[in-house]
């Protein structure tokens, strides 16, 4: 792969919008590095750190991990990760991570996926998930390489109770409330990327294009 110039990115989207796909193209085309909050708790649960003992105890009461500890472990991450380009998915949430981040480590753009929400709705009634892992496939998009199995460990693909179309829309109004002041936030900084579409096939060609310009 070619080595391209220092650059560091967050990608935002609402849940079902093809976030993790466009994420894993990102990193095969441009070998960024990757931190995404669900993958480094579970990483730090898995491997008994402090900072993952105290998030587990939140976790198994059903509770939000503290912003302290999420701060904590992605700022862990991106200082491990040094002098790389890196991309952040799933941080930050909230306008006082937000401002965290920026005074730690600035970063170049935010990456913001816009899908029509009927659209998210129909696609997330096909939508399977690893759950040790939160990998995410879907039946029309981003199909296993077997049906019903994950592709790296093999084991049984499942369902969330919480994708149904019901829920799926409640979630989409709370991300709308959550996202709208860290865009505004992002847009006044002047490094927010908007882009739309229907489809990650169609989205996909506008963020590369994008980032092929912005990385030269």
């Amino acid at each position: 792969m070619r080595k391209l110039k220092l650059f560091r990115a967050i990608i935002m989207g609402a849940p079902g919008s093809g976030k993790g796909t466009i994420s894993d193209r990102i990193l095969k085309r441009f070998n960024f590095k990757y931190a995404a909050t669900g993958d480094l708790l579970r990483q730090n649960v898995k491997m008994k750190t402090p900072l993952g003992i105290e998030a587990d105890k939140y976790i198994k009461a059903g509770q939000l991990v503290p912003d302290d500890l999420i701060i904590k472990c992605i700022l862990n991450r991106v200082s491990a990760i040094g002098n790389d380009s890196w991309l952040l998915d799933g941080f930050p949430r909230t306008i006082a991570q937000a401002e965290y981040l920026w005074n730690f480590q600035p970063v170049e753009s935010v990456i913001q996926l816009s899908v029509p929400h009927d659209v998210i709705i129909e696609r997330v009634k096909d939508r399977w998930v690893h759950l040790p892992s939160g990998r995410v496939y879907n039946l029309h998009f981003n199909k296993p390489k077997v049906p019903g199995r994950d592709d790296v460990t093999g084991e049984e693909l499942v369902q969330r109770e919480d994708d149904d179309p019901e829920t799926v829309k409640k979630r989409l109004e709370v991300y709308d409330a959550c996202i709208k002041p860290m865009a505004d936030f992002y847009r006044q900084l002047g490094i927010l990327a908007e882009f739309e579409g229907r489809t990650t096939d169609e989205i996909w060609p506008k963020v590369q294009t994008y980032l092929e310009k912005a990385i030269k």
